[in-house]
């Protein structure tokens, strides 16, 4: 019984310093894979980067990267506009309006969970 009574209290404890609650919003798990989250976040500091740009600078194989963006295209995060440059196929990628918002949703959210953790404000 002290068991059960001690890890209720442990996992008050931790849903506090996450800032978990029954109503606190939860993460975009869709954003909050790494390689997501590197994707749109370059996305909001470019306007446009093509594959080649953002596989090299999310350091990610072709594979990855695609797999990754189709998920994001998928939920409306990502724009892609794919055309030819001469015969090299030319594939580039934009932060939609839906991805900014999600983005900016996902970051306000993020804040408030390090607010939480340093115990300076509410979450």
């Amino acid at each position: 019984m002290a068991d059960a009574a001690k890890r209720a209290s442990q996992t008050r404890v931790l849903r506090k310093i996450a800032g978990a609650t029954t109503d606190a919003p939860k993460l975009d798990q869709l954003i909050h894979e790494r390689a997501r989250l590197g994707i749109v976040g370059a996305l909001a500091a470019n306007p446009v980067l093509t594959f080649q740009e953002l596989r090299d600078l999310l350091g990610l194989t072709d594979g990855n990267l695609a797999v990754h963006a189709r998920r994001l295209e998928d939920a409306g995060y990502v724009a892609v506009e794919k055309s030819f440059a001469g015969r090299v196929p030319r594939t580039e990628f934009r932060l939609t309006p839906t991805g900014r918002k999600a983005l900016k949703d996902y970051l306000d959210r993020m804040e408030a969970v390090i607010r939480s953790a340093r115990g300076s404000g509410r979450a």
